[in-house]
């Protein structure tokens, strides 16, 4: 008689013997307890909080801005990484760490939905919060009153068609709050293509391995902001050309007075 699997392949061969409610195996099940105790943790929540704008950072920033000492960092950036939440890239002697994909960050952006809300007790944390809803990113776009104001001029002006941009809860049927809506598509127009073409932004040059046009459900607005290829694509050029630049706070964004002429002449986008 052969032996019997151990290991992974038992566990595998164990999930295959379980069925749903109809009968089908279940062969993909998911360890959400695995994925939700690698955030549990208040420091390495904190450290994925900094990662969310989708930058990589060095273990010494990530210790300062959490409030860990280096070493406790790297042992939290250790677990991270090999949870696969986290990746590394080497440059020359530094390391640096940046969320594994935009799937991480979408992730964090609907647990905030239902974790309690942190006391405001400084006005540095006011200041913050105030700052964070009105533009930020969203893993490697932009979110917040900016993001969703951007995805309004851009149907105004027909680069984009598919919906209004409103997100209506009542209409919903897949999409919720934080997180890649599901419901809609958006594409870009004719003249679109032409009118990116105008501000930087090659069409066919769009990141990879994602669709070109996606929206999110913006947590803090409750509307639709760009996400996607185009969204990536569009963001990293106004960092470009100085239309946005980083604000002191993670993921917080600020509209520079180039930027605010910039969008105004050519998208019509007045963002006071």
């Amino acid at each position: 008689m052969p032996n019997a699997p151990r290991g992974p392949l038992a566990a595998r061969s164990r999930t295959a013997s379980f069925h749903d409610r109809e009968g089908e195996p279940l062969k993909h099940q998911t360890d959400i307890a695995r994925a939700a105790a690698l955030i549990a943790d208040p420091s390495r929540a904190r450290i994925l909080k900094c990662l969310a704008d989708g930058r990589a950072l060095s273990a010494s920033t990530l210790a300062s801005e959490a409030g860990i000492g280096p070493a406790t960092a790297s042992a939290h950036l250790a677990r991270l990484v090999a949870g696969e939440v986290v990746a590394v890239e080497k440059q020359g002697r530094q390391r640096f760490y940046r969320l594994a994909g935009p799937d991480v960050s979408a992730a964090l952006e609907s647990l905030a939905l239902i974790a309690p809300p942190l006391a405001i007790t400084s006005l540095k944390q006011s200041s913050r919060a105030n700052a964070l809803h009105r533009a930020r990113t969203c893993y490697d776009h932009l979110a917040g009153q900016l993001g969703v104001a951007l995805l309004r001029a851009l149907l105004e002006r027909g680069v984009l068609s598919g919906h209004d941009g409103v997100h209506r809860p009542e209409e919903a049927v897949r999409d919720r709050p934080s997180s890649y809506g599901r419901d809609l598509q958006y594409r870009i127009t004719d003249e679109g293509h032409g009118r990116l073409a105008d501000l930087g932004v090659d069409t066919d040059r769009l990141p990879p391995r994602r669709p070109p046009v996606l929206y999110c459900v913006d947590w803090s607005e409750q509307q639709h902001h760009l996400a996607g290829g185009l969204g990536a694509a569009l963001t990293a050029r106004l960092f470009t050309l100085d239309w946005v630049r980083w604000g002191a706070s993670p993921r917080v964004v600020h509209l520079t007075g180039q930027g605010a002429h910039g969008l105004k002449k050519s998208l019509g986008l007045v963002f006071a």
